[in-house]
């Protein structure tokens, strides 16, 4: 492959290829210099410093009209070549089209994230992007910078909420908690008060070495402490525990409302007010002109904007 010298090549307006290519289409100054949407004069000035710089007259008057030299003809292919890579290479910067478009994305997802966002964006891009593939990777917020800096993921959506951190953070959602308990085994009914719910055995998602894992900080700051007997870092594991254990699984309020159900647990209000992070949407700042990048967080934001948000005010009030 043969280098390139930028060092001369610095040196030598660019522009003048596109001059001589137009010169050479219309062998015309005055109709070259319409096409350029530049005056005559510039056009005549860009001719005389491209012959100055290939030492040839490049195009002279025979009659009444212009002809190139043999060198012009000579450069016209090669000159005519660069410009449309060029120009393909500018157009290949500002293109994307979902609908053609054949690429992996990878994605650094919390556990809520994957099972709430997955399911949605996966049905929405077999619709609008068949080419585009998803690889959804675990990370916890303590490694998620790190994931994001080495390349290993385009972007992450977690609660690794990063407000002062060199990536862009953008917040989706609020996050929430509601718990859910299998009222065959747990003789409690909805709403669970303060007292039943202090008082029963837990369940809660953990990906550190902490038993209370992330209600801690939550729990601690409302000045309240669970005797939790189970934590794992998948919330489909907590609310499996809750339906065969007489604990009281509390997780993230859509989770809840969304898987809950379906495994035949009830839900109710946390009757403990909580404060959590919002789930956030993080990515490279060199990410940011992406234009394939760009359009998968918008439908990162549309998936995530579902129904249940309803549901979950009418079972919080």
């Amino acid at each position: 492959m043969q280098v390139i010298d930028h060092f001369n090549l610095r040196s030598f307006d660019l522009n003048l290829l596109v001059a001589f290519d137009a010169m050479m289409e219309e062998m015309s100054v005055t109709r070259a210099a319409r096409r350029l949407k530049i005056q005559q004069p510039a056009m005549s000035h860009n001719i005389s410093t491209l012959r100055t710089l290939f030492q040839d007259e490049l195009f002279i008057r025979v009659g009444q009209v212009m002809k190139p030299t043999t060198r012009a003809l000579n450069l016209s292919g090669p000159v005519r070549q660069a410009l449309r890579q060029a120009q393909a290479a500018v157009l290949i910067a500002d293109a994307f089209d979902p609908a053609t478009e054949r690429r992996t994305f990878r994605l650094g997802l919390s556990s809520e994230v994957e099972l709430l966002l997955l399911p949605d964006l996966t049905a929405r891009l077999r619709d609008i992007a068949p080419g585009i593939r998803i690889l959804a990777r675990g990370g916890d917020a303590r490694e998620i910078e790190a994931m994001l800096d080495s390349g290993v993921v385009d972007l992450s959506v977690g609660c690794s909420y990063l407000p002062d951190s060199r990536h862009h953070c953008e917040p989706l959602y609020q996050s929430s908690i509601l718990c859910c308990f299998n009222p065959q085994l747990l003789k409690l009914s909805g709403p669970v008060s303060l007292d039943a719910y202090m008082a029963a055995q837990h369940a809660v998602i953990s990906q550190t070495d902490s038993l209370h894992g992330c209600v801690k900080d939550a729990l601690e700051h409302a000045g309240a402490e669970l005797d939790v007997v189970a934590a794992a870092p998948d919330f489909m594991s907590i609310l499996a525990t809750a339906r065969s254990s007489a604990v009281i699984a509390t997780v993230s309020s859509r989770i809840a409302l969304r898987y809950g159900p379906l495994l035949g647990l009830e839900v109710s209000p946390v009757p403990l007010a909580l404060s959590f992070p919002p789930v956030a949407m993080v990515w490279p700042l060199q990410m940011d002109s992406d234009l394939g990048c760009a359009w998968l967080r918008q439908q990162i934001r549309d998936a995530m904007i579902r129904k249940d948000e309803s549901d979950l005010a009418d079972i919080e009030v």
